[in-house]
């Protein structure tokens, strides 16, 4: 595998900042977007195929990570041991403002079996796309690897405790504020790993990619966490690396509580200091007692 690079995530620009009847000139910093291109080669050793996969608007930096965690939570590949190199195979730099590579390609180890519809991704696709929700619950149980029995139990206090500390792990976002994060989180309610990205799904695909690579999946430990609002394809995401549990600040859509109650996976959305919502898997987050009982209570109400 080829290490990422490690390119500036921002960039200063100057504004016009109107406050009151004040006019100044002010330097914001910003957060970069720029297109990556996934290609994949696979087939047979004497018979070698190159294809286009996506292209996707992403934050430069830990691009291997993002192609191995694309590639593994769409179903392309089972595990990193199908995967035999991912390169910077940038030609072009007229869409990097910057330089950066803008073009990457996993070459899959030779035989590994991609079918057709897999690689043109009529399986499923995201809940913006116009396909039925139980068409793509469906398909997510077709591609989806077997789901081991976790054990994972999180405690309530320790969840209210997670937007402060993935505030402080977004280290970009602290200076831009226009940054998704992801973060993987210990049962003991510790940040493990934190990545950031203008696209909430890239920032997912990041950091599954970053433990795909080091052949740490699955990740029935933990927990994934994060900085905005849950859907389906991100719910979807979680399936396939095995995490049983997502923590969202937002809101999650209906077919993410969907997902989360078809796969049997622990669901919180509005997450704030002081209160959060389970949508699923209420007997593995640990509350004290009076707490569960309202919430027993509420339920049979």
């Amino acid at each position: 595998m080829t290490t990422d690079q490690k390119p500036s995530s921002r960039v200063v620009s100057r504004a016009i900042r109107v406050q009151n009847d004040a006019i100044t000139t002010v330097e914001e910093h910003l957060v970069i977007e720029e297109p990556l291109e996934i290609r994949i080669v696979h087939g047979s050793a004497s018979n070698r195929k190159i294809k286009p996969l996506s292209v996707t608007m992403r934050t430069p930096g830990h691009d291997s990570e993002l192609a191995a965690g694309f590639l593994i939570t769409e179903g392309i590949v089972r595990d990193a041991d199908d995967i035999e190199s991912i390169e910077d195979a940038t030609t072009d730099f007229a869409w990097s403002a910057k330089g950066y590579g803008n073009t990457v390609v996993a070459s899959l180890v030779p035989n590994v079996e991609v079918s057709a519809a897999t690689l043109e991704r009529n399986f499923y696709t995201t809940s913006s796309c116009g396909i039925c929700g139980k068409a793509s619950l469906l398909a997510l149980q077709t591609v989806c690897p077997p789901r081991g029995t976790s054990e994972f139990i999180f405690d309530a206090e320790k969840i209210r405790s997670l937007p402060e500390k993935l505030r402080r792990a977004q280290s970009i976002f602290g200076l831009t504020g226009g940054l998704h994060g992801a973060a993987l989180v210990s049962a003991n309610g510790e940040i493990v790993l934190c990545r950031e990205d203008v696209g909430r799904h890239n920032a997912v695909d990041k950091l599954i990619g970053h433990f795909a690579l080091r052949e740490e999946l699955p990740l029935r430990n933990f927990a994934l966490m994060l900085s905005g609002r849950v859907s389906f394809d991100l719910m979807q995401k979680a399936v396939m690396a095995s995490i049983p549990m997502v923590i969202a600040i937002g809101a999650p859509s209906s077919l993410a509580v969907a997902v989360a109650q078809n796969f049997n996976l622990r669901l919180v959305g509005f997450l704030r200091p002081d209160h959060f919502n389970i949508y699923s898997g209420e007997e593995r987050i640990r509350m004290d007692q009076a707490r569960r009982e309202e919430a027993d209570a509420g339920k049979q109400e």
